[in-house]
Protein backbone atom coordinates (compact mmCIF):
# COMPACT_ATOMS: atom_id res chain seq x y z
CA UNK A 1 0.00 0.00 0.00
CA UNK A 2 1.63 3.69 -1.29
CA UNK A 3 1.77 6.30 1.64
CA UNK A 4 2.27 9.57 1.40
CA UNK A 5 5.98 10.51 0.98
CA UNK A 6 6.09 13.28 3.70
CA UNK A 7 4.06 13.90 6.53
CA UNK A 8 0.97 16.55 5.61
CA UNK A 9 -1.11 18.66 7.59
CA UNK A 10 -5.08 18.42 8.10
CA UNK A 11 -8.03 20.57 9.15
CA UNK A 12 -10.72 17.44 10.06
CA UNK A 13 -14.05 19.13 9.94
CA UNK A 14 -16.25 16.83 12.12
CA UNK A 15 -18.93 17.35 14.89
CA UNK A 16 -19.15 13.68 16.06
CA UNK A 17 -16.65 12.74 18.54
CA UNK A 18 -16.21 9.16 17.86
CA UNK A 19 -15.69 10.00 13.94
CA UNK A 20 -13.63 12.27 14.38
CA UNK A 21 -11.46 9.81 16.63
CA UNK A 22 -11.28 6.94 14.04
CA UNK A 23 -10.73 9.75 11.00
CA UNK A 24 -7.48 11.39 13.11
CA UNK A 25 -6.03 7.73 14.26
CA UNK A 26 -6.40 6.36 10.86
CA UNK A 27 -4.85 9.72 8.96
CA UNK A 28 -2.43 9.88 12.11
CA UNK A 29 -0.88 6.03 11.22
CA UNK A 30 -0.48 6.88 8.16
CA UNK A 31 1.56 10.03 7.57
CA UNK A 32 -0.73 12.97 8.81
CA UNK A 33 0.36 15.52 11.38
CA UNK A 34 -0.63 18.18 13.06
CA UNK A 35 -4.20 16.72 12.66
CA UNK A 36 -6.55 19.98 14.22
CA UNK A 37 -10.34 18.84 14.60
CA UNK A 38 -12.76 21.29 14.75
CA UNK A 39 -16.66 20.70 15.41
CA UNK A 40 -18.32 23.09 12.52
CA UNK A 41 -18.08 25.09 9.67
CA UNK A 42 -17.77 28.61 11.42
CA UNK A 43 -14.95 27.07 13.99
CA UNK A 44 -13.14 25.65 10.56
CA UNK A 45 -13.46 29.66 9.15
CA UNK A 46 -12.21 30.73 12.39
CA UNK A 47 -9.21 28.12 12.47
CA UNK A 48 -7.94 29.14 8.91
CA UNK A 49 -8.20 32.69 9.48
CA UNK A 50 -6.36 33.00 12.55
CA UNK A 51 -3.05 34.74 12.10
CA UNK A 52 -1.00 32.10 13.96
CA UNK A 53 -3.08 29.11 12.51
CA UNK A 54 -0.77 26.98 10.28
CA UNK A 55 -2.35 26.02 6.80
CA UNK A 56 -3.62 22.78 6.12
CA UNK A 57 -2.29 20.11 3.19
CA UNK A 58 -5.81 19.08 2.95
CA UNK A 59 -9.18 19.40 4.51
CA UNK A 60 -11.18 16.06 5.58
CA UNK A 61 -15.07 17.88 5.62
CA UNK A 62 -18.39 16.42 6.69
CA UNK A 63 -21.46 17.51 6.02
CA UNK A 64 -24.16 17.34 8.54
CA UNK A 65 -22.52 20.03 11.24
CA UNK A 66 -24.57 22.40 13.20
CA UNK A 67 -23.93 26.26 12.82
CA UNK A 68 -22.23 25.93 9.53
CA UNK A 69 -22.99 23.04 7.80
CA UNK A 70 -20.18 21.29 5.16
CA UNK A 71 -22.26 22.35 2.03
CA UNK A 72 -21.71 25.89 3.25
CA UNK A 73 -18.23 25.61 4.54
CA UNK A 74 -17.32 24.32 1.10
CA UNK A 75 -19.07 27.20 -0.82
CA UNK A 76 -17.01 29.57 1.67
CA UNK A 77 -13.70 27.73 0.98
CA UNK A 78 -13.98 28.17 -2.91
CA UNK A 79 -15.00 31.38 -3.17
CA UNK A 80 -12.01 32.64 -0.88
CA UNK A 81 -9.01 33.62 -3.11
CA UNK A 82 -6.67 32.52 0.13
CA UNK A 83 -8.53 29.64 0.86
CA UNK A 84 -9.79 27.80 -2.80
CA UNK A 85 -6.53 26.02 -3.40
CA UNK A 86 -6.22 23.96 -0.44
CA UNK A 87 -8.01 20.28 -1.14
CA UNK A 88 -11.28 19.84 0.74
CA UNK A 89 -12.55 15.64 0.72
CA UNK A 90 -15.80 15.13 1.75
CA UNK A 91 -16.14 12.62 4.31
CA UNK A 92 -19.80 11.68 5.13
CA UNK A 93 -22.58 9.14 5.52
CA UNK A 94 -24.30 10.18 3.32
CA UNK A 95 -24.04 8.50 -0.97
CA UNK A 96 -27.18 10.88 -1.59
CA UNK A 97 -27.05 11.61 -5.44
CA UNK A 98 -27.64 15.08 -4.91
CA UNK A 99 -25.09 15.62 -1.79
CA UNK A 100 -22.53 13.85 -4.46
CA UNK A 101 -23.25 16.20 -7.32
CA UNK A 102 -23.56 19.26 -4.91
CA UNK A 103 -20.31 18.50 -3.64
CA UNK A 104 -18.56 18.52 -6.84
CA UNK A 105 -20.49 21.09 -8.42
CA UNK A 106 -19.14 23.27 -5.22
CA UNK A 107 -15.73 22.08 -6.13
CA UNK A 108 -14.49 19.47 -3.40
CA UNK A 109 -11.81 17.48 -4.67
CA UNK A 110 -13.26 14.03 -3.67
CA UNK A 111 -16.04 12.51 -1.67
CA UNK A 112 -15.91 9.20 0.35
CA UNK A 113 -18.73 8.23 2.23
CA UNK A 114 -18.32 7.15 5.76
CA UNK A 115 -18.34 3.68 6.57
CA UNK A 116 -20.23 1.47 8.83
CA UNK A 117 -17.76 -1.01 9.65
CA UNK A 118 -13.90 -0.99 9.72
CA UNK A 119 -13.00 -2.69 6.62
CA UNK A 120 -14.55 0.07 4.81
CA UNK A 121 -13.40 2.76 6.92
CA UNK A 122 -9.76 1.26 6.11
CA UNK A 123 -10.88 1.74 2.60
CA UNK A 124 -11.96 5.29 2.81
CA UNK A 125 -8.61 6.13 4.75
CA UNK A 126 -6.89 4.49 1.97
CA UNK A 127 -9.46 6.92 -0.40
CA UNK A 128 -8.30 9.92 0.94
CA UNK A 129 -3.93 8.54 1.13
CA UNK A 130 -4.89 8.07 -2.53
CA UNK A 131 -6.28 11.57 -3.02
CA UNK A 132 -3.34 13.22 -0.93
CA UNK A 133 -1.19 11.53 -2.96
CA UNK A 134 -2.46 12.41 -6.75
CA UNK A 135 -2.68 15.95 -6.08
CA UNK A 136 0.67 16.18 -4.33
CA UNK A 137 2.08 15.30 -7.51
CA UNK A 138 0.33 17.81 -9.73
CA UNK A 139 1.88 20.90 -10.53
CA UNK A 140 1.04 24.37 -8.68
CA UNK A 141 -1.85 25.73 -9.67
CA UNK A 142 -0.88 29.12 -10.67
Amino acid sequence: MTTPTRPYDVLLVEDDLADAMLVQDALTARGARNLTQVEDGIAALEYLRAPDSKRPDLIVLDLNMPRMNGRELLAVLKGDDDLRTIPVVVLTTSAAPDDVTGAYRQYANAYVTKPVNLDDFERAVQSIDAFYLDTTTQPPRS
